[in-house]
């Protein structure tokens, strides 16, 4: 058991049977009474967000989590399916658990996957990947006096904005935590 003054971003615990993750915390000491903690957590089953506020003096029961590297091999509509780096075991995980984050996957992407009792119960991108545009608007000339922008697409369908000198053909490289363009590669 742990105190709730213990949790952090990142902890992960249970509560009433559900898995969470903490996603945002913060700790408020108002002048008289017990101090409050309000967080925002992530039902690692479920991947329902809530808003949970706990009394200073609140107890949960914190678990033990694994991560392990997986590499993507391939979707087939309904599953992703990865290999264990580390002993060649193949798992697969349901495709709607990713959400968006399935833009982000290409073959041979290595991921972290998050396991608790043999329970997949979550995972981690790189912070970037590198992908191909394979498909760029046209640069217009002109009003260029600030950071001009276009819109291209990668391989996986994802749409990114990026300057006007990224051309189909070209390989990039994109934050997963915003979707956002970082460098040609």
């Amino acid at each position: 058991m742990i105190d709730v003054n213990d949790l952090r971003k990142g902890v992960t615990f249970t509560l009433d049977g559900n898995l969470y993750r903490v996603l945002e915390y913060a700790h408020n000491k108002p002048g008289r009474g017990n101090a409050t903690i309000r967080t925002t957590l992530r039902d690692l089953r479920t991947g329902a967000t809530i808003q949970r506020t706990f009394t200073s003096g609140d107890r949960v029961q914190d678990i033990r989590v694994e991560n392990f590297t997986v590499e993507y091999l391939y979707s087939d509509g309904e599953f992703m399916h990865f290999m264990d780096t580390s002993n060649y075991e193949q798992h697969q995980l349901r495709a709607d658990i990713f959400g968006n984050d399935a833009l982000y996957l290409i073959e041979n992407t290595q991921i972290s996957l998050v396991r608790h009792e043999e329970e997949i119960i979550d995972y981690e991108l790189p912070v970037t990947v590198e992908m191909d545009v394979i498909e760029a608007e046209n640069a217009v000339a002109g009003n260029t006096a600030t950071g001009a922008t276009k819109k291209v697409r990668t391989q996986t369908g994802l749409m990114v904005s990026t300057p006007l000198f990224v051309n189909s053909g070209d390989r990039i490289r994109v934050d997963t935590r915003d979707g956002s363009y970082v460098t040609r590669v």
